[in-house]
């Protein structure tokens, strides 16, 4: 359940509050260490069995903790894959099956990929000692565990059908499209916009398009930086360029302090061929460690576009954080949600790759440099990508639609025992 690790978690934490009032009760079982600081700060029961071990967030009190409460509950929901959670899961059910073969009723299964079965993950070039391994635990012990569950809870279309094709042997009871949501973000207060601006001083009053997210290979932040810096030192601009803001963790890693290297030179040439183009502003890129709280709604509330070129991507809750706060997203064509984008109009979308990441900043730019002519078909073009954001928002990605699918399927495959 730590934070710093991605969407998961937050995406359990704002599902909850949603499924509680449906009076759906929830208790939530981890290998994080029960001394964990952000252990404290969950509303609701959390079980910390761990630490987890080996890379395997392995701990000898999950398998005995689940054998004792296992029958307490009518579904449990495994969330990811590739960890001991889902083997000591599904241990324990064989079990209460074993132990109580003439019981009318056993807890519903279901687990939950959040794009863990992605094939970006067997295919990419820098993780082929990765997807051995997955390959090799997939015959041996996943795959038991998604064909013996009661249902695989997908997040979007595009989830459903790229698991199909990942590995041999994958033949689920069911698949259902549950969607995901989160809950509506703050409304927009000056002291966020504050709490931003003094973590990203040099930004000053400028326009930006940001970037929030883990700084990792995965991200297409290096396709990030040299796209945008192209832009700057080839295009021949009369307007003001949107400043960057890469906002995340991650900068102590190898790819992180590539990353930071790499803005450095591109800050420097931009800098030089901002003197030849006389661009009105001099465009930066900024480096910033993870927001939270006031400063990261600050940040999105106060963007011009939210973007993310990644190569693979489930769901991206920030993406959808920034439909909430009525942005227009930049998204790859990998970021599995991008049909819904699409349908809304709530963005632009383009391939994962160098021209595709520049076209997405080229399109945006072109479109609201070809209205600022034009004081109200500036305001109009605004309005119309607000409206669509916020549409694509409420109708797709709202947490409490995502909690009524939970609570109907766990009632209707109740109903049919």
């Amino acid at each position: 359940m730590n934070p710093n690790l991605g969407g998961v978690s937050e995406g359990i934490r704002n599902t909850i509050p949603a499924m509680e009032k449906l009076e759906l009760r929830n208790e939530v079982v981890s290998c994080d260490s029960s001394s964990d600081l952000w252990i404290k700060s969950v509303p609701f029961p959390l079980h910390a069995l761990g630490p987890g071990k080996f890379g395997f967030a392995y701990t000898a009190q999950l398998l005995p903790w689940m054998d004792q409460n296992l029958s307490r509950f009518d579904c449990v929901i495994v969330h990811g894959h590739w960890q001991w959670h889902v083997q000591a899961t599904l241990r324990a059910f064989k079990r209460l099956k074993s132990n109580s073969p003439t019981a009318t009723r056993y807890p519903l299964l279901f687990i939950m990929p959040h794009g863990m079965l992605d094939p970006w993950f067997q295919r990419d070039n820098t993780r082929r000692l990765k997807a051995i391994r997955n390959s090799i635990y997939w015959w041996l012990f996943e795959r038991e565990a998604v064909n013996f569950a009661d249902a695989l809870l997908f997040t979007c279309e595009e989830e459903i059908l790229l698991a199909r094709t990942t590995f041999g042997g994958y033949r689920p009871k069911r698949e259902i499209n549950i969607g995901y949501g989160i809950k509506e973000p703050p409304v927009f207060e000056p002291r966020m916009r504050d709490a931003f601006q003094a973590k990203c001083v040099k930004l000053g009053n400028n326009p930006y398009l940001l970037f929030l997210g883990r700084i990792h290979p995965k991200k297409g932040v290096d396709l990030l930086i040299r796209a945008y810096a192209e832009i700057l030192q080839t295009d021949k601009l009369e307007t003001a360029f949107p400043h960057l803001v890469i906002a995340g963790p991650g900068w102590d890693t190898s790819y992180g302090r590539q990353m930071r290297q790499l803005i450095h030179i591109a800050n420097a040439e931009i800098s030089s061929e901002n003197n030849k183009l006389k661009t009105v502003n001099q465009p930066l890129i900024h480096a910033m460690g993870m927001l939270e709280g006031d400063s990261k709604w600050g940040a999105i509330h106060g963007c011009d576009a939210f973007i993310l070129p990644s190569h693979q991507e489930n769901f991206g809750i920030a993406v959808v954080e920034a439909l909430a706060c009525a942005k227009p997203v930049l998204i790859s064509n990998k970021v599995n949600i991008w049909r819904e984008i699409q349908k809304y109009k709530a963005g632009i979308v383009e391939p994962d790759n160098f021209i595709g990441t520049k076209e997405l900043m080229h399109s945006f730019f072109n479109d609201q440099k070809k209205n600022t002519y034009n004081d109200r078909s500036f305001l109009y073009s605004n309005i119309l990508y607000t409206n669509r954001s916020l549409e694509c928002f409420k109708k797709e990605f709202c947490v409490f639609e995502s909690a009524k699918k939970i609570n109907n399927i766990i009632r209707k495959y109740r109903q049919c025992e």
